[in-house]
């Protein structure tokens, strides 16, 4: 007799997978934050061989807004996922080295944690605790949680540029 979370586990996995599942969505943001960490350190190896610094700016700015997008959706996924407390934090790290994040969103998914629908969507489970109910509400109202999600991105995107570059200039 399988348990009631065995078994939305295997209806979740028996779902046609939606254009922004967990495992969909997550795997996008790993690969982009991936392909713009290159990007950057292409545009780096540009600047300091003398040969042009305008990659730079462009490179640094895609990755940074990728960057903390990919930061918010892990988040957003490790709630869903009901990832352990380590799971989610080396997936926050994974950001931080370069091209990790692919490697930790395949294992992840190695793993059974990525699922093919959103635990709590519409006609999903009954969110526990404030987070799980924040995520409910962004997941029922779709498109306005898409626009707060951009602008959330957006002002984080500003301070840090407020802040400065993370290496010092000079």
């Amino acid at each position: 007799m399988s348990t009631p979370a065995q078994s939305t586990d295997a209806q979740r996995s028996a779902e046609p997978e939606g254009r922004f599942s967990p495992r969909r969505l997550y795997g996008a943001l790993a690969l982009g934050e991936m392909i713009t960490w290159a990007l950057l350190l292409f545009g780096m190896a540009l600047k300091y061989t003398d040969m042009t610094p305008a990659v730079v700016p462009v490179a640094g700015m895609l990755h940074g807004i990728v960057f903390v997008s990919y930061c918010v959706v892990t988040v957003f996924v490790w709630v869903d996922g009901r990832w352990s407390a380590g799971r989610g934090l080396l997936g926050l790290l994974s950001a931080i080295v370069p091209f990790c994040t692919y490697p930790f969103e395949r294992n992840t998914l190695k793993a059974g944690l990525l699922g093919t629908a959103w635990r709590l969507g519409a006609g999903g489970e009954e969110p526990r605790g404030p987070l799980e109910r924040l995520q409910s509400w962004c997941l029922r109202h779709a498109g306005l949680a898409i626009v707060l999600g951009v602008l959330l991105v957006a002002a984080i995107v500003t301070v840090l540029l407020i802040l400065g570059p993370p290496v010092p200039q000079g």
